[in-house]
């Protein structure tokens, strides 16, 4: 342990050192920025002698004009740049006011302190000017001269209301401003009341905007209004307009014997869907049966979406607004309306359903012998929940049927499962093992992280937690769906015609450093030496942390240091799951690019052109950013249930896991909820602790205690804030 520490800390030295060193480079070349300087000049302003120092100087002057952030005039002849003092970027602001602009040229981002903001906004695109540099100023620090466009106008806030006038304060905590609204504009708020707020203007004297509220989102604390405040604050919408409402309503939803005539009819072959519990929108089933040659002929089945919802009407611009289902704890906001999620699309059982299907035929070392891609109708015959599939696995024999006991049918009655769907389902199971077996060995990543899952009572109160687990029956349902995914991608692929595709990139190496920094804490490490050696190494610390206190810390920073994937119509391939062809086709009820991914796949089957990349890339990084959004917002409903959890726990002690580490205190994660709480720095009383951003640490400057990333703590709950989602916690020493 003494060796790894001992390392780490040579590691942060050898980055302070390097950070040092640059820094006083460019201090010799700005202080004499019309002169060139060889190595040998600048090592002697320096007072360097040493001679391994001088081989550091020499690497590190090659890397600055590699990077071109200093010229070389003549061999071995170094200048500075003459410094641009205006940038454009887009700027970042964080709880205490301050404001970083990320530009995406620059290394470091600039600083510009709250009083330096000049009405920008958090999310803004800014032009900022650099201030010019002095001796003293370790970082870029600048002002906001210019709003290029802003981010949002539209904010969640509670109203405090005056005689003639209101402010709305805002929720975000990055909104550094109150929004001034006149009485007149509060369109029937009151006192107290959550509400959205548009910003009209902010005059140049004026201290706040001035805004009108377009809604009223109900009383605070009250659950309805917090989950609406949550989707409004990501501009989501939790209902539809009337008229696409009425539009979606009065589409004709028969099965007719015309349209079937086109399709492939699948109806006959054994269907069925597995889906979690409580889901209402099926948009994937399974065929199965055995052919006359001994292979297995495997259907993937996916809801034929792009059959009801045509282009250009008003209810695939509202599909494409919205972009993705968003699921919060206690509801669903679906992309589409209900009428056709949970109804006409969804692939519910004994129905007659329209569909766009992958048939596969394969043999018993799941190799593709053939494939089919195209529209069919199907009829489940069967609807299962995982827990049933997973029953049937573990407990079903070939050639039998199964009884499902009450407690585990989703009919809550007992419930015989004839022996030709058990066949299927062992089968299909046997063959996604070794599915997932060569794609593991191809170079994917296993993440099987920890889902955090909530009890609710019949007001959707949370009543207790606990934790979703992957097992065969959710694998059985992945590798088929990754498998079409995959074939239909390597499918258009080969046409070299435009179309949508999941893309993820190589993780950075930066990051993967940092993360092998925080885990050598607990005894692991990543072999960085290739892209196998990551990959293998990644595999096994995955598995080594599952059941593991650390599990969920280390399951996250894993997942931070990984690119986030993406939808492009630029293939760079899908580096999680070492495909190099990889779409989302399987989805299409809950996400548009699956709808652009069906259009465009049957275009190109009816043997039509390439279709215009530049829409389609606009299509995907809208659709890329909803999907950030709805992330978002899932993240907040997730830390509000855990507050409100936590309410009926308060002075309770828990044992818990350093999750994060800032300058204003150290989050915890508590090991037996996974909820997550700030113990925050002025609250350490036993000394004056400070952030130490090499080691993820706070550190005691007296006594050089230090609360590290990983380290485990005993903790009380002191405070639930359910209006600002946030736990507070003080250590118990």
């Amino acid at each position: 342990m003494k060796k790894t520490t001992k390392s780490k800390k040579n590691k942060a030295t050898a980055k302070h050192n390097k950070h040092e060193l640059t820094k006083a480079i460019f201090a010799v070349l700005n202080e004499h920025p019309n002169e060139s300087f060889n190595y040998k000049q600048i090592a002697a302003k320096l007072q360097i002698t040493d001679a391994t120092k001088r081989d550091t100087l020499i690497k590190r002057l090659a890397k600055l004009k590699e990077k071109k952030q200093i010229i070389e005039t003549d061999r071995g002849k170094y200048r500075a740049i003459e410094m641009q003092h205006y940038y454009v970027g887009t700027l970042d602001i964080n709880s205490r006011g301050n404001g970083y602009v990320m530009v995406d040229d620059l290394e470091d981002d600039i600083f510009v302190p709250s009083n330096f903001l000049n009405k920008a906004l958090h999310g803004d695109l800014v032009e900022v000017y650099v201030f010019p540099r002095f001796r003293n100023r370790q970082k870029m620090e600048g002002e906001i001269t210019k709003i290029l466009e802003r981010n949002k106008v539209r904010f969640v806030g509670t109203v405090q209301l005056h005689k003639n006038f209101a402010f709305v304060i805002p929720t975000d905590h990055r909104m550094y401003t109150d929004i001034f609204v006149f009485k007149e504009n509060l369109s029937g708020a009151t006192d107290g009341d959550r509400v959205l707020v548009r910003i009209e203007e902010w005059k140049d004297k004026s201290d706040s905007p001035t805004g009108v509220v377009e809604q009223v989102l109900g009383k605070p604390g009250e659950q309805n209004t917090e989950m609406h405040s949550i989707l409004a604050e990501y501009g989501l919408p939790y209902t539809y307009p009337e008229e696409v409402d009425t539009y979606a309503k009065a589409l004709d939803v028969t099965i007719t014997e015309e349209e079937i005539a086109k399709r492939r009819d699948m109806r006959e072959v054994l269907t069925f869907t597995i889906d979690p519990k409580d889901a209402k929108d099926f948009d994937d089933a399974l065929s199965f049966r055995v052919l006359e040659n001994g292979n297995y002929e495997v259907g993937v089945h996916i809801a034929d979406v792009s059959h009801y919802v045509k282009e250009g009407t008003i209810l695939d611009e509202e599909a494409y607004n919205r972009a993705t289902s968003v699921y919060l704890v206690d509801r669903v906001v679906p992309m589409l309306p209900e009428v056709l999620s949970n109804f006409a699309c969804s692939l519910r059982p004994n129905e007659d359903k329209y569909t766009f299907s992958a048939i596969f035929e394969m043999n018993d070392k799941a190799e593709i012998v053939n494939q089919w891609i195209g529209r069919t109708v199907i009829h489940s015959s069967q609807r299962f929940a995982y827990e049933e599939a997973q029953a049937i696995i573990e407990e079903g024999s070939v050639g039998e049927q199964y009884t499902l006991q009450p407690e585990l049918s989703i009919t809550n009655s007992e419930r015989t499962i004839p022996a030709e769907i058990v066949d299927a389902v062992l089968t299909l199971n046997t063959l996604a093992q070794v599915l997932r077996h060569k794609r593991m060995q191809r170079g994917a990543i296993s993440f099987d992280k920890i889902e955090v899952k909530f009890q609710l009572d019949e007001n959707d109160n949370p009543i207790g937690v606990y934790f979703k687990e992957s097992k065969e029956a959710n694998k059985l349902i992945e590798e088929f769906m990754l498998l079409a995914n995959r074939r239909v991608a390597e499918f258009v692929s080969k046409m070299k015609k435009t179309f949508v595709y999941r893309v993820h990139d190589e993780p950075d190496a930066e990051k993967l450093e940092q993360l092998n920094g925080v885990i050598s804490r607990f005894g692991y490490a990543i072999n960085l030496q290739n892209k196998n050696t990551i990959t293998h190494s990644l595999n096994t610390l995955l598995e080594e942390v599952k059941g593991k206190k650390e599990q969920n810390l280390v399951d996250t920073l894993a997942i931070r240091s990984m690119a986030k994937a993406a939808y492009s119509t630029k293939n760079i391939g899908h580096y999680g799951l070492a495909f190099d062809d990889y779409t989302h086709f399987t989805s299409p009820i809950r996400r548009y690019p699956d709808v652009m991914v069906h259009r465009l796949l049957q275009l190109y089957l009816d043997g039509a052109p390439s279709q215009n990349e530049a829409d389609y890339e606009v299509k995907c990084k809208h659709s890329s950013q909803m999907e950030t959004l709805a992330s978002s917002a899932e993240r907040d409903s997730i830390k509000y249930m855990q507050v409100k959890y936590m309410e009926a726990h308060t002075n309770q002690q828990f044992a818990g896991v350093i999750s994060g580490v800032t300058e204003w205190g150290i989050y915890v994660e508590i090991v037996v909820n996974k909820c997550e709480g700030l113990v925050r720095a002025r609250d350490l009383k036993d000394d004056y602790y400070s952030f130490d951003e090499q080691q993820y640490a706070l550190v005691g400057r007296a006594t050089g205690k230090m609360y590290q990333l990983g380290d485990e703590v005993m903790v009380r709950v002191k405070n639930t804030d359910l209006m600002k989602k946030q736990l507070d916690f003080e250590i118990i020493n």
